[in-house]
């Protein structure tokens, strides 16, 4: 197992404080569990040529799959999912890749040159990641351009009104991903959670899950044989620092979390 900060930005300068959330959730960590040295890495970035950046971060993500057993991403925004997507796709195949994202939004605008953390995951999709195969869990906001994406192509979402049962609804959720030869990469984006418990991000949308319930899906899904990924992104660590850290410190919880889980 290996964390792996990711400074990568390419959010339209709408949360550019999310920048190094990953040393700021660190040592969050560290303030209750020890990460040895050998346990991190980081992926250096240039955040003005995003193409350099792309290439970066599919490369060592593809690296670190072909060598770890399971990979913790800190970034950085939503953007540099799609690298990592990609890098896990090409990894382990399109046939046994399967994605969890927790997010208010789907991310699933028409894509850029280079994927903004707007579209990444309908990118993701176009290059061939399987849509039978994702799973978009918290939605709050969709476009109707997004809708129409999502229904075209089959694609598993829940919105946050419609789930009544935490505890079916994730039962589900790990039954569906938990295949024979699956592979699993979950991406959560810290704006699934309602901003009353995380309000340093870029797009607030009430209504989110609460701390304890975000928690609560960290420790169930953590025990899939099946997980081999996680990121966690949009953490905005800069404007945290007038929220008494509270953000920050929810995002080293939910790691914290999965750490365990591994163990």
């Amino acid at each position: 197992m290996i964390v792996v900060k990711i400074p990568g930005l390419n959010n339209l300068n709408t949360n550019n404080g999310c920048r190094n959330a990953g040393n700021a959730i660190i040592h969050e960590i560290k303030a209750f569990r020890d990460i040895s040295a050998t346990e991190l890495e980081e992926i250096h970035v240039d955040n003005s040529n995003l193409n350099e950046q792309n290439k970066l971060i599919y490369e060592n993500s593809k690296k670190l799959f072909e060598t770890q057993d399971k990979v913790i991403f800190l970034g950085g925004d939503h953007s540099i999912s799609y690298s990592i997507g990609k890098a896990f796709l090409d990894t382990f195949g399109k046939k046994d890749s399967y994605l969890i994202v927790f997010d208010a939004h789907p991310d699933l605008m028409p894509a850029m040159k280079e994927p903004t953390h707007e579209e990444w995951l309908r990118e993701l999709i176009e290059q061939g990641f399987a849509p039978e195969n994702v799973i978009l869990v918290g939605l709050r906001k969709i476009e109707l351009e997004e809708r129409q994406f999502l229904d075209k192509n089959e694609i598993r979402y829940y919105e946050l009104n419609k789930i009544d049962n935490f505890d079916i609804f994730c039962d589900g959720v790990m039954e569906f991903v938990n295949k024979v030869n699956s592979k699993v990469y979950i991406s959560i984006d810290i704006d699934v959670v309602d901003p009353a418990f995380a309000p340093s991000t870029g797009y607030l949308e009430p209504g989110g899950l609460s701390s304890r319930e975000i928690l609560y899906f960290a420790k169930r899904l953590s025990k899939l044989r099946s997980l081999m990924a996680i990121d966690l992104v949009e953490i905005d660590s800069e404007n945290d620092k007038c929220n008494n850290n509270i953000t920050v410190k929810l995002g080293a919880k939910i790691i914290n979390e999965f750490l365990c889980g591994f163990k």
